[in-house]
């Protein structure tokens, strides 16, 4: 029997995306090994060798939301001007531009997070698990944890993607390297929201943003 979990081992394996992990491991009667070597076969695990690729070429994009309310412009590399004409590379940017418009991401990646935010954090999340009453042998183990909530929080990488939560976008990311067959990387973006740091009452951006893409 093929299980979730099993798929999802595969999945954070190879980068493959859900459904095709799921063919890999009931072709292969769930050996994860074979079910490996079938995706490679495929092409759909290498994209772990295109990742150290130089992307300069790409696209910058722009997606307005709601009538002028918010704006998002994101940069998107790929190896070749070719690829960076390829309708599902622009799709994808256009998913990305979306995803940063809907869950107000404010980095890229984790590597991106100064030092001194992640400490800044983890002073806040160790006092909130202090006040919370909680052994001071295990907060450390509480605060690590956390910080990973936090990231998915603010590295667009880490968040789930808005129109398959079951999948990260960094997950998005290398099932596209591995279907385009060259290097992606998102490189850069600016989230404009009118009347930012202004009162206003409170919006659901993501709720907003899926139901204008008919999600």
């Amino acid at each position: 029997m093929i299980t979730a979990d099993m798929v999802k081992q595969l999945r954070e394996r190879t980068g493959a995306g859900m459904m095709d992990c799921k063919k890999a491991l009931t072709e292969t009667d769930g050996n994860m090994e074979k079910a490996i070597e079938y995706l490679r076969e495929k092409g759909l695990a290498s994209a772990a060798k295109k990742a150290g690729r130089i992307a300069a070429e790409g696209i910058v994009d722009a997606y307005i939301h709601g009538e002028g309310r918010i704006g998002v412009l994101v940069e998107v590399n790929i190896e070749t001007d070719f690829a960076a004409r390829n309708a599902d590379f622009k799709a994808f940017v256009k998913d990305v531009a979306m995803q940063i418009a809907a869950s107000r991401p404010e980095y890229v990646r984790k590597e991106d997070v100064p030092a001194a935010v992640i400490e800044k954090e983890k002073e806040i999340l160790r006092a909130q698990a202090l006040n919370e009453g909680k052994p001071e042998k295990i907060i450390e183990k509480m605060v690590e944890g956390r910080i990973e909530k936090f990231y998915k929080e603010v590295c667009l990488l880490e968040q789930p993607f808005i129109k398959d939560p079951d999948k990260t976008v960094k997950q998005l990311l290398t099932e596209k390297i591995a279907t385009i067959g060259e290097n992606i990387n998102i490189r850069r973006f600016a989230r404009f929201e009118r009347g930012e740091g202004l009162a206003r009452r409170e919006e659901n951006f993501a709720e907003e943003v899926m139901k204008q893409i008919g999600g």
